[in-house]
């Protein structure tokens, strides 16, 4: 099996049983525990269509597995003690007298501690960019980029309006909700009696790591949703020409069908004048019936034209339906993208 995944990528059973279903389930469980899996790859199970299972190999570790999940001793993050070296977005955020409008010792400090995670960010691959423009006058921040995805990182003076000189002087750092707004994940460190700051830049840069994992898995799932989608409404683009091309054959066989019908009530009403033609031979004069006979040959001639038999009819040709041909048909879909 793992062979036979390894060159088709994919494995598919359109129907199968239970029996069927809890062997394969055996035979890639099996494969995983004894590290059968090719490197670098790992085997994924899912459904597909009503009943049926498919087994993927795809790239990476699983996004749940240990090699994955940010490391507790990643946790400390060295702060200088002096603002030189700067990252491009702290020194521009250091000149602007517009933002982290707050005491010049918390906004030394807050400076210091957003070069170190800017700094241990950089050192981990990560990009660093230049925070939203919509901050409160009070507080100031960057943005952590890991993977396409961007977590806002802001500090600001915890108590502004504090007499305390204790708490006034308590910073406290926030990370946004992210791409999917989650909730139940940590998103604040304050200033306390048995910790500062400092000490949980680590933690923060980790919780920004667990997030992207989280956004990965979250966009993977919608990135195949989408594919998904895009298919089904492919498919139903697909059934709606159908139906809008035999619209217009139907179009064109009721076109034919009443040309048939009128030329044979014309053909009928031929037959009744030549009869009534026959009746009143010599009882009229010749003028009336000679005009009458002119009249009778250019019906004749007329529903000839007419008729749609009057030779074999052969298959219409079509054209690509328009997309408000189409909408009737497609059930929903939009005719230009699936919506």
């Amino acid at each position: 099996m793992i062979e036979r995944l390894a060159i088709e990528g994919r494995v598919r059973l359109a129907d199968p049983d239970d029996d069927e279903v809890a062997e394969w389930r055996r035979v890639v469980n099996y494969a995983k525990r004894h590290g059968l899996e090719p490197q670098g790859k790992r085997i994924e199970k899912a459904g597909f269509g009503a009943r049926g299972l498919e087994m993927r190999l795809v790239e990476g570790p699983h996004p749940n597995s240990r090699s994955q999940r940010p490391r507790d001793d990643a946790s400390v993050v060295p702060v200088s003690a002096r603002l030189s070296g700067l990252h491009p977005v702290v020194v521009a955020l250091r000149d602007d007298e517009g933002q982290l409008v707050i005491p010049s010792v918390l906004r030394r400090r807050s400076l210091l501690m957003l070069q170190a995670l800017a700094a241990e960010a950089v050192r981990r691959g990560y990009e660093v960019r230049r925070g939203r423009l919509s901050y409160s006058r009070r507080e100031g921040g960057v943005d952590v980029v890991v993977d396409g995805f961007a977590h806002a990182v802001t500090v600001r003076q915890e108590f502004p309006q504090s007499t305390n000189p204790e708490r006034s002087a308590r910073l406290v750092v926030e990370l946004d909700h992210g791409r999917s707004g989650q909730s139940g994940r940590p998103g604040r460190w304050r200033d306390r009696k048995d910790r500062v700051l400092e000490d949980a830049l680590g933690l923060i840069l980790g919780e920004i790591e667990a997030r992207v994992l989280e956004d990965a898995q979250r966009r993977e799932v919608e990135e195949r949703a989408k594919a998904e989608r895009a298919v089904r409404w492919r498919v139903a683009v697909e059934e709606a020409k159908e139906r809008a091309i035999q619209d217009q054959l139907a179009k064109v066989l009721r076109e034919e069908a009443e040309r048939w019908r009128e030329a044979a009530l014309l053909g009928a009403y031929c037959t009744a004048l030549e009869r009534r033609l026959g009746e009143l031979g010599g009882a009229m004069d010749e003028s009336v019936l000679d005009s009458a006979r002119r009249w009778l040959e250019w019906v004749y001639g007329y529903a000839r034209a007419i008729d749609p038999l009057t030779r074999l009819p052969g298959m219409p040709n079509t054209r690509e339906p328009t997309p408000e041909e189409l909408e009737p048909h497609l059930k929903g879909w939009s005719p230009y993208k699936p919506e």
